[in-house]
Formats: C-alpha cells, structure tokens, sequence
C-alpha cells in the first residue's frame, strides 16, 4: 500500500533539491563575487512571500558531450509571478550556479512560457539576468531559444512593461533580449554587456581592455546609452526597479495609479529665482522640476547619458508625467545626436503606457558641427519630431527661456501636435538668437556705422523686442498663455485635469516608419 505522506515528503524533498540550485559550493562562490543568488534576488523583489514559482521541475534533455551525467535543476532559471506593492508581475531569474545559468531549449521555454502569461494578463514582465550566454553543448537549439525570446520581446514592445536588470555577465546574443526591453538596469561592478567579450577583441583588433572597462555598468550608463539605471549594489538595484514599477501601469490598456496628495499651496514664488534672465547664463533644469513637481517624486533616466537633456517621470499631484527638459548647464541646452535618441525613446515609452508628456523648453537649437551633421544628426534629430507627432498622450510644453529655430519646432511645439503651450514672460522664440539673427539682417548697417558695436547692440535688441519674444508667438495662436513663472504647477494641474479624457485617433496604419 502506497503511503501518501510518503509521496508528499519525496515531493518536499525533490523541491529543496530544486531551491538548493548548483549546490552550497557554487551558492558560496556566487556569494563571494558579491552576487546573489537567483532566489535570494527574488525575495528582494517582489512582496514579502508572494512569489509563486512556475515550473520548477523542468530539466534539460541533452545527452551530449557529457549532460546526460549532470543535472541541472530548474534548468538554470527560476520563473513565476508574485507582486511588487500589491500589483501582480511576471518574472525569471537566471541560476548562475546552474550551468552558469547559461540557456538551452528548456531554459528559453521556461521564459518564453512566463513571458505569454505576462502578455495574456496584461502584467509587466521583469528578467534578471545572469547567465554565461547560450549552452554550447544544446548546439542551434540554444540559438533557437534566444530567437522566442527576442520575438516575445518585440511582440511585446508596447503591451506590457518589459524590465531588464543585468546582475552577471550578458554576452553575445543575450543582449539583444535587455536592448528590446523598456529599461535596462545593471550593478555596478558585477554586471556587463557585450556582444564579443575581451579576449575576442583582443584576438581579432589587437585592442586590449577589461570586462569592466568593455561593457560595465558606467559605461553602458554614460557612453553607450544602452543602460537606464546604475547602482552600487543588487539590493540598491532591485529597489530601484519596485520604484519604476509605481510610476507604470500594468499595461498599455490602463494609466499608472493616481497617489493622493495632501491639499497644498501649489503657488511657486522660487521659481522666479531659479532661472538667470540673462539668456546665456546656465542653470540645473532639476531646479525647475523640484519646484513644480510633487516633493522627492523625479526618477531621471538615464542620468549620466546625453547630459545635454534631462528625462525622467515624477508625480504632479499625485499623477505620473514623463518630463522632457533642455539641460542649459551642459551644451547649452542644445540637441545632438544621443540627446535626440535618448528623449525619443522616452517620448514613445510614455506614449506606449499613456503618460503624460510634458516638456520644459530652453533650447538654442540643434548642436553644430562637422561631426554630428557626418554622424547623422538630421536622421537623429527627426526621431523627436516623430516621436512627438505620433504621441496621442496629453502633451504640455512650458517655454522657460530660449526656444530657436528647428529645434523649437522639434519640441512639441503646437504646429507637431502640443496641446497646450505655455511661455514665461521672458521667453525668446524666434528662427534664432538676436544676437545671430541681427547680426545676418543687419550686416550691412552695422559694418557701416561710425560705432560698429553699439549699433549691433541696439539692433540686437530691437530684433529682441519685435520678434523674440512670447508675445508674438501667442499672437499667432502657437503659445496659449504666457504665464507667471510661479504660477506653472497652477497650471500643469489645471491642464492634466482637463487633458486626462483625452481621445486622438490616427489614420489607420499597420506601423509608422521612424528614421532609424
């Protein structure tokens, strides 16, 4: 007679064999790197015992080069559901312990498998990687695997929120999965990303470089753009990634939750103070955000990339808004090559989850140069005005001070589809700066004056007077208000208020054609 308490203990018995992974050896060593282990990284995640595990009995089927011998629990990954502040999501974690959590067929079924319940129930999907890339002995089907997770991931793109949080190594074709996904985090020291590791380079170029100094943490940060977010440790990291998800709705068929705000003066008297009225003197636009959004609320992307522009959501009133902001104090504010990627990306990241869009110009236009014209910056630079165009979100701009040529156009602008546009008296929107436009117009007149250099000023400031300012614009119907500086978190309230029923149809299309 079977017992079945006999059966119920092999089971319990079966799944610590499971949770133990590669073992108290591999678990020491992973340990000793500073690194978590795949379960450990799960607790800290999600709430407190809500993880449910999918899955776990999966096992490779290779016979190959010596697998049949080796068991592979889980097959290197662990893969399931839980809640990050009470709001469900799906989620893998990589085993490095495992065959260096390295994937095979079963290991990409496992996620591929999770990543269509993320779909079908409308919930953010998050992968934590660490993993030594395809397993070699599987041979294609390795390959293979990698091909249903990068469809998913594109398939995806828009539906759900995707998270990707490198915390080991991601080499090779596993890369490709974090770059299709919305946000890409990684540890500083411990994670990297590249395509063909140091001693292929080295093989290959000659070149000679660290794992670290190759596709670190700072680097894909700062350089590369390929990084979101950066932090000191996994357990920073994964905080990290439970405060993005507050911001995000579950999916792209719901807005992000509303937070109650306690009834506030909204009225801003510093804002006056925080901008120079001179043109040319710079400024931290994070001076302007923690002015007029919610208290400690910014979460900037992509800090130390692009520095030119400043992105990032926060609440205002207790609602999510995507910010886009000239940074004056880097390049003057003017837009390049990565500062066009970086803020088109976000602008459609936000229209894809039903965020609002709102924009803090003070721009001199598109950066010069030999270099960003020959590395494409008219490709670059018409991904905003795409992004912009196609976003049927609420879209606010407030002009702080400059606004020239293209580049106002380019920052959704009225005639790009702004639903309100604000200025500040002191605003300046013109084909460009007086000093660069008297200087064209008036040419002749001052190289002929007996006073070459007080002519130039006193046309440098007519040209100021009849043409760069707010008034002129508002005029045309292409500024709506020209507002009181300490009076703008008045009015962005009062705006998303009246824009949160907002409806925009399209002409209808199978996809648009962005510049890539």
């Amino acid at each position: 007679m079977i017992d079945i308490y006999e059966k119920i203990n092999e089971l319990y018995d079966k799944r610590r064999e499971v949770e133990l992974g590669g073992g108290d050896e591999r678990i020491e060593k992973q340990h000793e790197k500073g690194k978590l282990t795949a379960r450990e990284r799960i607790e800290l995640l999600v709430d407190k015992g809500s993880f449910v595990e999918l899955s776990p009995f999966i096992e490779h089927r290779t016979n190959d080069f010596g697998l049949d011998e080796q068991k592979g629990p889980g097959d290197g990954v662990v893969t399931g559901y839980g809640k990050v502040n009470g709001r469900p999501i799906y989620l893998f974690s990589q085993d490095f312990t495992v065959f260096g959590g390295a994937l095979g067929e079963m290991h990409a079924k496992k996620i591929a498998n999770v990543m269509d319940l993320a779909a079908k129930n409308g919930t953010p999907f998050v992968g934590l990687n660490d993993s030594g890339g395809a397993r070699i002995q599987e041979g294609v089907v390795s390959l293979d695997g990698y091909g249903h997770i990068f469809y998913r991931n594109a398939i995806y793109s828009g539906v759900i929120p995707q998270i990707s949080v490198i915390m080991g190594p991601c080499a090779g074709g596993a890369v490709y999965s974090p770059a299709i996904t919305d946000f890409v985090f990684m540890v500083e020291k411990t994670s990297q990303m590249f395509i063909t590791g140091p001693k292929v380079i080295e093989t290959v170029t000659g070149e000679k470089i660290s794992a670290e100094d190759l596709g670190g943490a700072h680097v894909h940060n700062s350089i590369s753009g390929n990084a979101h977010f950066e932090a000191a440790s996994e357990q920073e990291v994964l905080e990290e990634v439970r405060k993005l998800l507050g911001y995000l709705p579950q999916n792209n068929e719901e807005k992000p939750p509303i937070l109650a705000v306690n009834e506030e003066n909204e009225y801003r008297p510093d804002l006056t103070d925080v901008i120079p009225f001179d043109a040319v003197r710079p400024y931290d636009v994070r001076k302007v955000i923690e002015q007029v959004a919610d208290a400690d609320s910014f979460m900037e992307i992509q800090k130390n990339f692009a520095k030119n522009i400043v992105v990032g959501f926060a609440r205002i009133k207790g609602e999510t808004v995507g910010l886009v902001c000239n940074q004056p104090k880097v390049m003057a504010g003017g837009l390049d090559i990565n500062s066009s990627d970086k803020a088109a990306r976000f602008i459609r990241t936000c229209d894809s989850f039903n965020i609002p869009i709102i924009t803090f110009e003070d721009v001199t236009g598109f950066f010069p140069g030999v270099k960003q014209e020959h590395g494409g910056i008219i490709r670059h630079g018409a991904k905003i005005l795409y992004a912009y165009s196609e976003a049927t979100v609420p879209k606010l701009t407030v002009i702080l001070r400059k606004a020239y040529g293209g580049a106002y156009v380019a920052l959704n602008s009225k005639s790009i589809g702004a639903d309100l546009v604000f200025a500040w008296p002191n605003a300046e929107i013109a084909v460009m700066g007086p000093q660069g436009a008297a200087n064209i117009i008036f040419a002749k007149e001052i190289q002929n004056s007996d006073n070459p250099e007080q002519v130039r000023q006193q046309k440098i400031e007519e040209y100021r007077e009849k043409f760069a300012n707010p008034y002129v614009a508002a005029s045309r119907g292409m500024v709506d208000d020209v507002i009181d500086p300490r009076e703008t978190r008045i009015k962005i309230i009062q705006a998303l208020e009246m824009l949160r029923n907002k409806k925009e149809s399209r002409p209808f299309k199978k996809h648009g054609n962005i510049p890539l």
